[in-house]
């Protein structure tokens, strides 16, 4: 390491967007293992308390931030009025359900902006140099959420709210690259960005190829966005052994598209132990996911590499996640617990996964000269 890169990685500060709130409000009003009662302020109170144990707030480098005060006009920007309308009315009644995947209670309405108002504090704060990478650690989730209503335990699509802030409100125009690893498609964010050429949308989800879903291979986008919406579906109990077989894709696809702003809708839902995932990862996937795309951000975009939390429901696994992903924006080697020293099934997904990939590079050689 020369003098130059070791005066950098001294200097690079790395933004924690923090709020009780997010640790303390909206719990679910219902028993486990009921499916809404995985999104719980106990994710952020597990992550804050790991966080703590691991010294990472006493590391110089990390700068605690706190989320920006939105008001209806900035959620205006990305949903109806009814929706809004709809999450305050029965924020106020103090309870409520939409569908069968959202839960509302009395804190929802001002939580939720509060997420918005977190992700916005947290690429802000990267566009404006005052980090170089940054972390939002907030809930509820978003990429679910749709302009017109909530779905999938998200409210307000946070990322996609960012987004039209940035424009909107700051003039920035220009391209932005999504990479969403939650295990869920991310079919909220997906749509808001669907025809945009500025948006690189790339979604690495777990996939039930014997029903059939959306966030398929030749979901590509459309007009002037086609090309620009890259879905890498996986097959259930992926392993660490292959899931970052996507890179070989991602990283020519970054390359060309040059963003000046990476985001990461990071869910972490893959996590072997989640309880609505179906794979099987542990925390070094996470870790080296993170090394590579630090390392791509640098190289393009100067470094600017922003992550907002999404999904990640194991209180065991989800803290331990996080952390890895500090090691690797820290660019300090990272050594996983000794539970996650498991063996699983020799049933290896690679050959499935090649051929997912030999038929991406097919759809995508149209659009992209990487190929």
């Amino acid at each position: 390491m020369t003098f130059d890169d070791f005066k950098m990685r001294r200097n690079n500060k790395i933004g924690i967007i923090v709020d009780d709130d997010f640790a303390t409000k909206n719990m679910p009003p219902y028993p486990y293992p009921i499916f809404l009662s995985y999104e719980t302020p106990l994710r952020i109170k597990s992550i804050l308390s790991y966080l703590k144990e691991k010294a990472v707030f006493e590391n110089e480098r990390i700068v605690k931030i706190e989320p920006m005060k939105v008001e209806e006009e900035i959620i205006r920007l990305a949903h109806t009025k009814y929706h809004i309308d709809s999450i305050r009315n029965l924020s106020n009644r103090g309870n409520g359900l939409l569908g069968e995947e959202v839960f509302i209670t009395e804190d929802t309405f001002e939580l939720a902006k509060k997420a918005v108002g977190g992700a916005i504090k947290s690429i802000e704060s990267v566009i404006k140099n005052e980090v170089n990478q940054a972390f939002a650690l907030i809930r509820p989730p978003g990429h679910h959420a749709l302009r017109e209503k909530a779905s999938g335990l998200c409210i307000f699509n946070n990322i996609a709210n960012s987004i039209i802030y940035l424009r909107e409100k700051l003039q920035y125009n220009k391209k932005i690259a999504i990479i969403d690893i939650d295990a869920h498609f991310g079919d909220g964010l997906a749509q808001y960005f669907y025809e945009d050429p500025n948006v690189l949308y790339f979604s690495i989800h777990e996939f039930d190829f014997v029903e059939g879903d959306i966030g398929f291979i030749n979901e590509l986008g459309a007009g002037e966005g086609l090309g620009r919406n890259v879905n890498f579906p996986l097959p259930m109990n992926t392993s660490d052994q292959e899931f970052l077989e996507f890179i070989e894709i991602v990283d020519p696809l970054l390359k060309e598209f040059q963003p000046d702003l990476i985001i990461i809708a990071a869910g972490f839902d893959m996590y072997f132990d989640d309880p609505i995932g179906n794979c099987l990862l542990t925390s070094v996937s996470y870790y080296r996911f993170s090394e590579i795309i630090l390392r791509i951000a640098e190289e393009i975009c100067e470094g600017k590499l922003v992550y907002i939390l999404e999904g990640g429901y194991s209180l065991i696994g989800l803290p331990v996640c996080i952390y890895s992903v500090f090691k690797a924006l820290l660019k300090e080697s990272y050594r996983p617990p000794s539970f996650e020293n498991l063996q699983f099934s020799n049933n290896s997904k690679k050959h499935d996964i090649k051929k997912i990939k030999s038929a991406l590079k097919k759809l995508l050689s149209d659009h992209w000269s990487f190929i």
